[in-house]
């Protein structure tokens, strides 16, 4: 008896699933193609966003901040700080405000999709 309740209890909802994937796998395809054409707007490879920590290397360059800061992002709480830096200063070298910034760090897919895909243009001086 105790077994039959077990088995009841445990049921997969595949369309629940289903549908987490396909989500995230849409937010996943806006946030490269958005941070792909921030890239090139900036004069980096676009392919630099879809690999893993040679994207952050470019984020630096952006950013203008040495490359080395990648490494602080390993570190706890250090890291969210260093993140906001940079997408601050991501923001203001495309001619954006603080705010814009702000919002490049907690709803990166939608900001870099507007950066990548806006009139904003990388400013070469700085």
């Amino acid at each position: 008896m105790l077994y039959a309740l077990a088995l009841q209890a445990e049921v997969p909802n595949v369309a629940f699933s289903s549908g987490i994937i396909l989500t995230w796998l849409a937010i996943v395809v806006v946030s490269i193609a958005g941070l792909w054409m921030t890239f090139q707007k900036a004069g980096q490879p676009g392919w630099a966003a879809v690999i893993p920590i040679y994207n952050i290397v470019v984020l630096m360059r952006l950013a203008r901040k040495p490359g080395w800061w990648t490494l602080l992002l390993f570190i706890p709480l250090v890291n969210f700080v260093i993140i906001i830096i940079v997408s601050i200063e991501v923001a203001k070298n495309f001619g954006k405000g603080t705010g814009f910034g702000v919002g490049l760090t907690f709803l990166a897919p939608i900001f870099y999709g507007i950066l990548g895909y806006g009139d904003a243009k990388f400013q070469t001086a700085g």
